[in-house]
């Protein structure tokens, strides 16, 4: 027995309870043991890959029959003219030796997936609804001109494809377009080991700066490109910085494919002058300054907060081909060591470091006075405000995430950007979301709102028409404009009308979801009229404002016609 497949496997199966029930109602899968647990590992490996929570994972899934081979999908915002689309496929065996390699058949679907799933021109015949309403909405963000970058993650407890899976790949030839990746056990188990500190060493080459400053001390040297891939051997994604580990390759593949041409090339020697380099932060290091240069320093508690492309991209390119024989290449390294007990200096070094970067600025306002103060008022109203991420999943749990999203939707009548510009969210919109007179009270009643109204998306009945996989933050912000009028339209939401507000949400939740649906197709009829409207047109006219001034101009007053 493997010792790390076995600890994937309690995992996967401590997972197996938590998702059976929504595996049932969602996905259909019941009665089958194996396949909820294959379901399970999918599952660990998309949260633990993407650095999601448990809802956000949940709405990745997609398998049950008709997927393509795709069993988790995740897409992100727009960013400068491309989006990201991860396509997961995951091969869990019972054994656990690890010795099973990942199918070349399973290879030869992700590649149909890829041409079919992605090209709005190709017909979708047999595919569960839940994988084509994802699906159309890429492709109308592919019509809009928007360019999918895809990552594809193909995902076992065994080893990676044999060579007859790496001539499936070489034929498919998408080029830089796709990436493939194999995660394993052993991959998970590194991951999930992030919080065991990083204690390590660097060899650099050549001569180094070194300088104290403002209580922190600063290193800039180089080191040779193995060094990067035996310290990403050795330590794996462990090495990422939490916020930044779930956007690589979030800038396009034509960085990594640049870095691996680069290395593979006459160009490798030049490497230094043309890549941006490293930058980490420790809690200490050291080395003999007696030497005048080729320092090995011993590093505390290491992080890599920006070149994580770099890193990942250079142990995949010498992996595959070592440069054997060839002129070295090197990269530039910055090492800060900052103060232990400073987590906020080191969230800003990480933003600012990665400024042309979709990093996420959740963290970095945890501690904004605005966050703090929403975080005394929700919990003193029995829920437990989180301002920063956690994997807790209790009832009673309010994230800073899920606070931004409701309020703008319901609140802020921004439907849109709270769905599809969720990188903003803490941003440019932080301002607008998080005022300075926004209640705790405020924050739980959009919460609630929008709660209901996304589990009806995640969970439509058959009667439901096909547009409520989109609408859920317009659904939210009518049910929000009802519920105010249903309240005697108080001028703000405190403590004293809460107690109101959750009664009317409990009684009448379901009344208010219906009557707010009933809005979005009244809009929808007089954008479109009768003509069909094709889930690609759907989707799109979501993630754009033209039905807000039509909801907004809707009596709430009285129920819907």
């Amino acid at each position: 027995m493997d010792v790390n497949a076995a600890i994937i496997d309690q995992r996967a199966s401590a997972l197996t309870e938590q998702i059976r029930e929504r595996a049932r109602e969602e996905l259909g899968i019941a009665g089958d043991d194996a396949k909820l647990k294959s379901l399970a590992f999918v599952f660990l490996c998309v949260r633990t890959l993407l650095d999601l929570d448990d809802d956000d994972t949940f709405d990745c899934l997609v398998e049950g029959g008709q997927d393509f081979g795709v069993d988790a999908i995740h897409i992100t915002d727009e960013r400068d003219g491309e989006f990201a689309a991860t396509v997961v496929q995951g091969k869990y065996a019972k054994k656990l030796d690890g010795r099973s390699g990942f199918p070349a058949t399973g290879l030869e679907k992700l590649v149909q997936a890829v041409r079919h799933l992605f090209n709005p021109s190709s017909t979708l015949d047999a595919i569960n609804d839940r994988l084509r309403a994802r699906l159309e909405q890429v492709r109308s963000m592919i019509r809009e001109g928007l360019i999918p970058q895809v990552r594809i993650i193909a995902c076992n407890n065994g080893k990676v494809w044999e060579s007859n899976g790496v001539e499936v790949i070489t034929l498919a030839d998408f080029g830089d377009q796709v990436t493939w990746e194999h995660i394993n056990h052993d991959d998970l188990v590194k991951i999930l080991q992030s919080t065991k500190p990083v204690n390590d060493r660097l060899q650099l080459t050549g001569k180094a700066l070194v300088e104290d400053m403002n209580f922190s001390r600063v290193l800039v040297g180089r080191v040779s490109v193995e060094q990067v891939h035996d310290l990403v051997e050795r330590n794996g994604e462990r090495l990422l910085e939490r916020n930044i580990r779930r956007h690589l390759g979030v800038r396009g593949n034509r960085v990594n494919e640049d870095i691996h041409a680069t290395l593979d090339s006459d160009e490798r020697s030049n490497f230094y002058f043309y890549n941006n380099g490293i930058t980490l932060t420790c809690d200490k290091f050291s080395y003999n300054a007696l030497q005048t240069g080729d320092y090995q320093v011993q590093v505390e508690n290491l992080q890599v907060i920006n070149g994580g492309q770099t890193c990942m991209t250079i142990y995949r390119t010498l992996s595959q081909r070592p440069l054997v024989a060839r002129p070295p290449a090197s990269v530039l390294v910055r090492l800060y060591q900052l103060p232990s007990d400073n987590e906020d200096l080191v969230q800003r070094i990480t933003y600012a470091t990665n400024s042309q970067n979709p990093v996420d600025l959740r963290d970095l306002r945890a501690n904004d006075e605005r966050q703090q103060r929403l975080e005394l008022d929700i919990n003193q109203l029995g829920y437990n405000y989180r301002r920063k991420r956690t994997d807790s999943t209790r009832a009673t749990d309010i994230t800073s995430g899920a606070a931004a999203e409701a309020v703008l939707a319901v609140w802020r009548k921004r439907p849109h950007q709270a769905k599809f510009f969720s990188r903003e969210h803490f941003g440019k919109l932080y301002d607008i979301t998080f005022t300075d007179d926004l209640t705790g009270a405020e924050v739980i009643v959009a919460v609630l709102l929008y709660r209901i109204a996304e589990n009806r998306r995640r969970r439509p009945r058959e009667a439901d028409p096909n547009y409520v996989r989109y609408a859920s933050a317009f659904i939210a912000m009518q049910m929000g404009r009802r519920l105010v009028a249903a309240l005697g339209r108080p001028a703000k939401i405190g403590h004293q009308e809460l107690v109101q507000a959750q009664a009317q949400i409990e009684a009448q939740g379901d009344a208010l979801f219906e009557a707010s649906l009933n809005d979005i197709d009244q809009t929808l009829r007089e954008l479109y009229g009768d003509r069909e409207v094709s889930l690609q047109q759907l989707a799109a006219t979501f993630r754009r404002a033209d039905l807000i001034d039509r909801l907004e101009a809707i009596d709430v007053a009285t129920p819907a016609d």
